[in-house]
């Protein structure tokens, strides 16, 4: 039993189908070890009561758990926030009654950082600090850290997590596990937000910020998306949602472009570097630089004038012109046309995720977390941050897998060629 607690979400539903499990004794199982295990990484700050063995489907009676900023019927949505502690909600966001409609039983909610706002670390004065399971003295990543901690030490099969600025993709690299960012507006945002009197929800920026799953293998990235995406509410009546089949089955004959060549710490860029070398071996065309007519520091650039309009909007940070604004538009635009250009030669792009492993909580990196991630997110484009190693020290290395827009399946092919799940030592 102990080894399906850190097998994949898909493999422990194809044990319940199969027999050699039941549900029941799967949820008894996860649910000890969470009561060894969360007092030490604080990941899970919420307990579900018993909710059965779940709907027959792809997820049928897998435990998994939800990052504190989605509604789950029942729990408080605090997004970290003293002030919300009692808040509790009266239905379940549409990411979350998908899964439960695919069979998943939410067992709890995770960590994150206060109001989601830090990507480099996750805790609160609610719940306090989650930490990393391969070292607890180091951040699991933020603001999904506790979703990605959860996943990665076998407290939960699957997690689903939010990314603007790396949510996702930043605690997956840093805890050695699985997580996409998908083309934007792919799976629905409602019913994550914090909790507010009743009125208009709060303005997103739903052209970059996604919603999606964080786990341990791409299989489960696979089935986590097709059960969760496709519109929602009114525009459920207009349109279905499908996922473009992946245009790759074997990393043979595949084009992949390829950047390694910022600031990186050694130990991350060696195990990048050897992750793209094995890629090659096995067939791939590796093809370097960044795709024609894209300025990756214009297109970051950008990516944080938005970044400060939309806190601008919230009454967060300073004003900014409008005349800035659209020039940052306008380089959005561009960097979105490019890459569209650049995959008509190419199927995916790897590049870091972050230049750096996890820091230790008391010694904050100062190295760029927001590079790397920028770019999908300013173009809208579904990223996957898969674990390909680990450093010299034992900390899980992620490697950024970037596809093309609306073809988000290539892109967790591609992080099924070159990544893999290792249990950390706890």
């Amino acid at each position: 039993m102990s080894d399906l607690l850190t097998a994949s979400a898909t493999e422990a539903a194809a044990a319940i189908a199969s027999g050699e499990v039941t549900a029941r004794e799967l949820a008894d199982a996860l649910s000890a070890r969470i009561d060894a295990l969360n007092p030490r990484l604080n990941a899970i700050v919420a307990r579900a009561p018993d909710g059965g063995g779940g709907a027959a489907g792809p997820l049928g009676g897998v435990p998994v758990t939800i990052k504190d900023a989605f509604d789950v019927d029942g729990l408080p949505t605090t997004w970290g926030n003293p002030a919300f502690a009692g808040a509790v909600a009266g239905r379940d966001a549409t990411v979350v009654a998908r899964l439960r409609a695919a069979g998943a039983v939410v067992t709890g909610k995770t960590n994150v950082a206060l109001m989601l706002g830090d990507p480099g670390d996750t805790g609160n004065p609610l719940f306090g600090a989650t930490h990393n399971p391969y070292d607890l003295a180091r951040t699991p990543g933020g603001s999904s850290g506790g979703a990605a901690a959860a996943v990665a030490s076998g407290l939960s099969f699957l997690d689903v997590g939010s990314d603007l600025a790396g949510s996702i993709r930043v605690p997956a690299a840093f805890c050695g596990v699985y997580g996409l960012k998908p083309t934007a507006g792919t799976v629905p945002l409602t019913g994550f937000a914090p909790p507010a009197p009743p009125g208009p929800p709060p303005t997103e920026l739903t052209y970059a910020c996604a919603v999606g799953p964080i786990a341990r293998s791409a299989e489960d990235l696979r089935t986590a998306l097709r059960v969760t995406a496709g519109p929602d509410g009114a525009a459920a009546k207009a349109y279905r949602w499908s996922p473009a089949p992946s245009r790759l089955t074997r990393p043979a004959g595949a084009r992949i472009g390829v950047v390694l060549d910022e600031p990186l710490d050694g130990d991350v860029g060696a195990v990048l570097s050897d992750a793209v070398d094995a890629l090659a071996a096995a067939g791939a065309t590796i093809v370097e630089g960044w795709p024609a007519g894209l300025d990756p520091r214009r297109s970051y650039e950008a990516f944080g004038g938005h970044l400060t309009a939309y806190f601008a909007l919230h009454g967060m940070g300073d004003d900014e012109s409008f005349r800035g604004f659209a020039g940052h538009e306008a380089q959005r635009m561009s960097a979105r046309a490019a890459w569209q250009t650049a995959f008509a030669g190419m199927d995916a792009f790897l590049c870091p995720v972050t230049p750096v492993a996890a820091f230790r909580h008391d010694a904050r990196s100062d190295a760029d977390l927001g590079f790397w991630i920028s770019h999908a997110s300013l173009a809208g484009l579904p990223a996957v941050s898969a674990p390909v190693g680990r450093t010299a020290a034992g900390l899980p290395v992620g490697i950024q897998v970037i596809g093309p827009l609306h073809e988000d399946d290539t892109a967790i092919t591609v992080a099924g060629f070159v990544g893999r799940y290792e249990p950390p030592p706890l």
